[in-house]
């Protein structure tokens, strides 16, 4: 079923964003589909034939893939997976298709910015998503990381502040779909303020913030479902540490909250958490 509501994208709203098509994808996306990692070689082979991808970002991403490997960003099979079948070039920016795979914050245009693989395997990993969990993400940005999520799941809700970001990425949605990539007919978008979460979809197994701030923002606790995981940048602007919160529910059902750092106390800065006045982006939402 199609859940793509809101803000549907008309294609030239994000010429800018997509990357020209290489080609259609030859066959249809699938919860089966298992792409090889023995070798640079076997991948690229592979992900032409199944993906009609373009050889020279497949061979990027996975020399990237071994990188997150090694260095334990990708904690299992299922995030290995949605990172090799995430192409990252299609939410970069143009100007920036050069540095698609490298391990760093890019440009999106509008003063925010597409993380860096790294921080995205991570911070995706310790949600430890399930096929069939429902996973809020907040701050849609180039639109990478609801992709990846649907990978894992088919049930993506992802909410963006800046309303022509939006309508880029959502267009930048629906020009992968018609070209075959129907698992992004999983991700459900809308022009709001995150900080106020998606009350008419919760609640969420899983919650994946994008955006820094100072504290937890409670409306997003209150529609995380117990036993319910959240990773969020937390802290002081430019300062942050990502954080993995877990809703923990008692035998007697008390709520407690744990909090543990996925990057034992090193800072990663993140674009500010923003909020919304009317139709307007004022300020931020820190205390």
């Amino acid at each position: 079923m199609k859940r793509r509501t809101f803000l549907i994208g008309a294609a030239s709203a994000c010429l800018e964003a997509s990357l020209p098509a290489f080609a259609d994808t030859p066959q249809a996306y699938s919860w089966d589909l298992s792409p090889p990692t023995d070798s640079r070689e076997a991948f690229v082979k592979w992900a032409v034939k199944t993906r009609g991808e373009d050889p020279k970002y497949l061979a990027e991403r996975f020399d990237r893939y071994r990188i997150l490997v090694a260095n334990r960003d990708l904690w299992n099979d299922a995030n290995k997976r949605a990172f090799l079948l995430t192409p990252r070039e299609e939410f970069c920016l143009k100007r920036n298709l050069g540095r698609a795979y490298d391990n760093a914050f890019l440009d999106i245009g509008y003063g925010v910015t597409i993380s860096g693989p790294h921080v995205v395997g991570r911070m995706t990993s310790s949600i430890d998503v399930k096929k069939g969990e429902k996973v809020l993400e907040i701050g849609t940005g180039s639109g990478y990381q609801s992709a990846y999520l649907s990978h894992l799941t088919d049930k993506v809700w992802t909410i963006e502040i800046i309303k022509p970001l939006a309508e880029r990425t959502r267009g930048v949605y629906d020009d992968l779909i018609k070209r075959g990539y129907n698992e992004f007919n999983a991700i459900s978008t809308k022009n709001a303020d995150g900080y106020f979460g998606w009350q008419e979809a919760a609640p969420f197994d899983k919650i994946i913030v994008t955006c820094g701030i100072d504290h937890i923002p409670p409306p997003l606790l209150q529609q995380l479902k117990p036993n319910g995981i959240m990773v969020i940048p937390v802290g002081p602007p430019g300062a942050q540490h990502i954080l993995k919160v877990v809703k923990q529910q008692a035998s007697d059902g008390t709520i407690t909250v744990a909090r543990s750092d996925i990057y034992n106390g090193r800072i990663v800065p993140f674009v500010p958490f923003t909020k919304l006045e009317g139709d307007k982006i004022v300020g931020t939402h820190n205390k």
